[in-house]
Parts: C-alpha cells; structure tokens; sequence
C-alpha cells in the first residue's frame, strides 16, 4: 500500500471505532529514539523515514510534526501521502494539540497506542482535550492494518565485561536501591532500553546500531527481575545475572507481573508508557522521576573514559584512511553517497573490537549536505565527483565505547562564501571547546557559545549544539544535553557530549564540524569549582577551507594544538603515502 492507501485505511478503523483524530508517535513501549523494526509506526504510514516526529489523522485532514533536522526530508518524503508537513519551533507553526482540538468536535474521541504513548504525554493530551470534553482512549488502531509488521528479533544478548563497564552489576543495582530508599520508593520500574542494558551490563543488537536489547526491569527492596527474550540469553548472560542475583522472566510475563504489586510507592519515569501506568495505578502510588540509573550512566566511570580514549584513536585511523581515500579518488571512480557511507564502514571494521555503526552515516553531497540527517538510498544516490563539498556524520561502536564525528571538506572548488561560512561554524565550535564553566552551569548557558560567531552575522542552525552520547550505547543520551531549550540537568564531571554546529543553505551546501568532548573538572578557585571539556575525538579538519583571518590567535593556537595531538596519536598507526599526506594535514595553520 502507499501511505495514502494506508491513511484510507486507518481511517476506516477509526470510523469503526468512532475515532475522530488518531495520533501516531514515533515510540515503542520503551520510549526508544531508534526503534525495532516492529515497531516503526509512524514511518509506515507516512513514509518519512527520520528519528523524530509524529503523525495525526483525522477525518479529513493530517500532519506530520518534526523539528528542524527534517524539514527538507520530510517535505520529500510525504509527497503524494496527503500528509501535511508542520514546522516545529518555526513561528505560526500550531502546537499539535491545540491543533486536533481545533479539528476534533466536542464531546469527541482521540485514539493513541498507549503501548507507544508516554504517561507525559498521556497527561498533557488529557488535560489539554478536556477543555473541549474530548476523551482520550487507547486503541492500537494501526495493529488491524499493518499486517506485515515483523516479530522481533532473535539476537543474542551478551555481556560487557567489568573491564570496560567499571562497575558491576551488584553496585549499580545497591546505588539504585539507595536512591530507591531516598525517594521513599518500594519498587522501581526501568523501561528505557539503554537503562535495561546499562544496569544489568549486557549489551544485544535488538535495535539498528544502538547495542540494546527488549526487555524491562523492576527492583524491589529485596528482589531484581529482567523481563526478556530468554533465548536470547548466552551462556555468561545468565550466570552473570544469576551471579548478582537477578531473576529472569519471559518478556511476554511483565504486564502479568505488575498484578501482584497492591499499595506500593512505584518510581517510575514519567516518560514510560501509559500502558505500565493503567496496569499499576488502582492499587498503587507513583513516584515520578527520573530513573536513577539514567544520571549515573551519564557520569562515564575512569574505566568507561579510558574505553572512549582507545576507541578515538581506532576510530580516527579509520577516519584519515578513508578521507584520504574520498580525497584522492573523487573524480576518479564511480561513487555516489550511498557507497561512500559503506566504504566507511568498511574503513572501522578493520579496527579492532568494531561490532557496527553508531548510527547510519549521513553522507551529503553538495546540496544534500543541506539537509540536516540525511540519509542516502542504496539505490539512486546522488553521484559524487571532485567537485563542491561534501558532508559527512558517521560513528562506530566499539566494544570498548561509541564514536560520532562529523567533517565537512571540499572535494573541488568551492566558494568564498562557503569557506568563511565554514570557518565561523569551526570558530564556533572551538570556542565552546575551550570554554571553562563553573559547576552548576547547563548546556543551555553554552549553547550560545557555539553559535555566536554566526549570530554576529545574523546566521544560525536548526539543530541543537550537543548530545550525550553513551559507553558502547547509544550515541544519544540523556540526560544532558547542549541546546537552546532549557534543560535543567547541570553537566557533570563524565558526561561526554557531542560538540557540533553548523550552517546550511537549502539547495547548496550544508556545514557541520562535530568532535565530542567529556567535562572533567579544570580548577578551584575563589569562586568555586570551574569545569572544562576534554576533546576526545582525534582527526584532523581540511586547512584549506579554513579562513585563518575570522580565528583569533587563541582559537588558531588550539587547532594547531589539537592537530599535534592528532599526530601524535595517530600517525604511529598510518605509514606510506597515508601517512605523508596526514602529516601535511595536522601541520600548523
């Protein structure tokens, strides 16, 4: 079917349903980013295939909401689906509650999955329709239409060792246990894929390119069970957890499982799905915040940060061979942007340790480079030659920890305007990589760090600066982040972070210069504790684009300090032409 066929046919579900507006979110029961195949709901209707954004139907009417990465994917991917596309965070831009209220008659009905719906949204949307007493209700309404949908998978589950986790499975759940009794708590649900893996040290491949499995984890004062594919489960999985004393029950038993709780104070997220929440809340009290695991697993362990450092060493190897392979054979052979992604790939997994990529790289093109998260097709990608530039954002995942870089280079001629464009989103990204903060201070405070060489000139990205990004886990992470919108988690010693601005001009070029960086504590001084960031990624950025003039003597001191770093980690591991053409790359500007 095409997407519009498969709108007819939701409609016709929700008429059968008498449904007047069906809201389809980009979740599986885990809340995940990037989801199992199973459970792409939204990307089987609509046909847009991005990370975020969500779909409403209505009678008559219906939109796809997504933030600024997308725009130009999207409006090329819900041509002809009759999906409207609505700009979020742009001006005029309606919220998309205020919008079904506008849409959907009183006394209606809205229908969510609630499996695939968050109780923060659950709440909100309840609240916001009932000015209008319009009822809110689950019904999986996609589940009579999607008939192919697939099973999940049969990957294995397999452990990360303590040498690379620092810390074992029996400390990480007495922590929680410890927060649990802070919070007055009896029992603690963990829905969140990266939580499930990060608490119990084991790692799958459930998901594309984030090394997590299906499976849910409730603690109690005195007992700790995984709910999971139980064949999945290798042979050191299960004596580990047997080891620290976890029980393991099938996936399909937790709803069941829930039934025995009566008058428990249950701490939960509230971004877990509603579904947990209808099965818990007759007989039970909910303490709602965040799971205690999730602000650990961002304080990355000495283990964890030695485990990075290796990785930016392997991976920055993989990094020059293959630019200089991009480099010197543009023009020269048949590429496009599809088969340029795949031979970077083919670059890391010579490296040692290398399980996949972190996310699918996004390799633009010319004016492709424009839109935000890319992604190029196996078939009919656009055609690459020695000409204009070219974008890419890729990252691996190595046993011993996750990658994500971004380099924008020239492959011909390019420009004036594109090389000072350039240098301001390098100068910007330098500033904040030099930046000293005290403690206490939030991503939001450095946001405007990063983007204020192009707000001098009235420019700027749709995007936000940084991410967290996990420990062979996924490469966005909460609960940090480094963006305009306010946040109120303070960055902390161990959090490692994404440090990535851009430019871009739709049908021309885009720019993004990304290293990632990790807060570590700088000094002590009268005014307390600063902190500081610690570069981890390790690659070199082309001169030859770079307009030495916009860098102050500061900014090109610390380039030429980090490429010497580079050097010196790097070049004991490249040899021959490789190696010559590397070293006139990190020599000074």
């Amino acid at each position: 079917m095409t997407s519009k066929e498969k709108v007819a046919a939701l409609r016709e579900e929700m008429q059968k349903n008498n449904v007047d507006a069906f809201i389809i979110y980009s979740a599986d029961p885990h809340m995940s980013e990037y989801l199992p195949e199973e459970w792409q709901e939204r990307a089987w209707l609509s046909g847009f295939l991005g990370s975020a954004g969500f779909v409403v139907v209505t009678k008559d009417k219906a939109g796809l909401w997504t933030d600024g990465r997308y725009f130009t994917q999207a409006a090329t991917e819900l041509e002809g689906s009759g999906i409207d596309l609505f700009k979020e965070g742009i001006e005029g831009t309606p919220h998309y509650i205020d919008w079904i209220i506008s849409e959907v008659p009183e006394n209606g009905k809205v229908a969510v999955n609630g499996l695939a719906t968050s109780h923060a949204n659950w709440e909100l949307l309840s609240q916001k329709l009932s000015t209008k007493n319009i009822t809110l209700i689950d019904a999986p309404l996609l589940k009579n239409i999607w008939k192919d949908r697939g099973t999940p998978s049969k990957n294995p589950i397999f452990i990360h060792p303590l040498e690379w986790a620092g810390v074992s499975v029996a400390d990480k759940i007495a922590a929680i246990r410890q927060k649990m009794e802070e919070q007055h708590a009896s029992v603690h649900i963990i829905s969140s894929l990266d939580d499930v893996a990060w608490t119990l040290n084991l790692r799958g491949s459930d998901v594309q390119s984030n090394p997590v499995f299906l499976g849910y984890i409730v603690i109690t004062k005195n007992d700790a069970t995984l709910f999971t594919d139980l064949d999945k489960l290798d042979v050191n999985a299960r004596k580990q957890l047997d080891d620290s004393f976890v029980k393991m029950k099938p996936y399909e038993e937790f709803f069941n499982y829930l039934n025995i709780f009566r008058n428990e104070r249950i701490l939960i997220s509230p971004n877990s799905n509603q579904s947990i929440f209808e099965a818990l809340k007759a007989h039970n009290q909910f303490i709602q915040a965040a799971v205690p695991g999730n602000l650990m697993k961002a304080q990355k362990n000495d283990a964890e940060m030695e485990g990075f450092r290796k990785v930016m060493v392997r991976d920055g190897v993989a990094m020059v061979k293959f630019l200089y392979w991009l480099t010197h054979n543009a023009g020269k052979e048949a590429m496009n942007e599809y088969s340029i992604g795949e031979k970077l790939r083919s670059f890391r997994a010579e490296g040692e340790n290398f399980v996949g990529e972190s996310f699918s790289s996004i390799v633009g093109y010319k004016e492709n480079g424009a839109i935000i998260h890319y992604s190029a097709k196996s078939e009919g990608s656009k055609e690459v030659t020695n000409d204009g530039s070219i974008l890419v954002d890729s990252g691996g995942q190595y046993l011993e920890g996750t990658t994500d870089i971004t380099r924008t280079l020239a492959l011909g001629a390019v420009s004036d305007e594109f090389k000072r464009n350039s240098t301001l989103v390098l100068q910007g990204m330098i500033r904040l990589s030099r930046v000293k903060f005290p403690k206490g201070t939030k991503g939001v405070h450095l946001d405007a760090i990063a983007r204020l060489p192009l707000w001098m000139e009235g420019k700027d990205y749709n995007h936000g600066t940084g991410h967290g990004v996990g420990s062979f886990m996924n490469v966005h992470e909460g609960p940090q982040n480094i963006r305009k919108d306010m946040n109120p988690q303070e960055l902390l010693p161990g959090m490692v972070c994404s440090n990535e601005p851009g430019y871009y001009v739709e049908g021309n070029y885009g720019i993004r210069h990304e290293n990632l960086i990790a807060v570590k504590e700088s000094e002590k001084t009268d005014f307390g504790t600063f902190y500081e960031f610690e570069t981890l990624t390790l690659c070199p950025f082309f001169k030859d684009t770079i307009v030495k003039e916009i860098l102050s003597p500061e900014e090109t001191a610390w380039l030429n300090a980090y490429h010497k770093t580079c050097e010196e980690k790097l070049s004991p591991y490249l040899e021959g032409e490789i190696k010559e053409w590397f070293l006139e790359l990190v020599s000074p500007l």
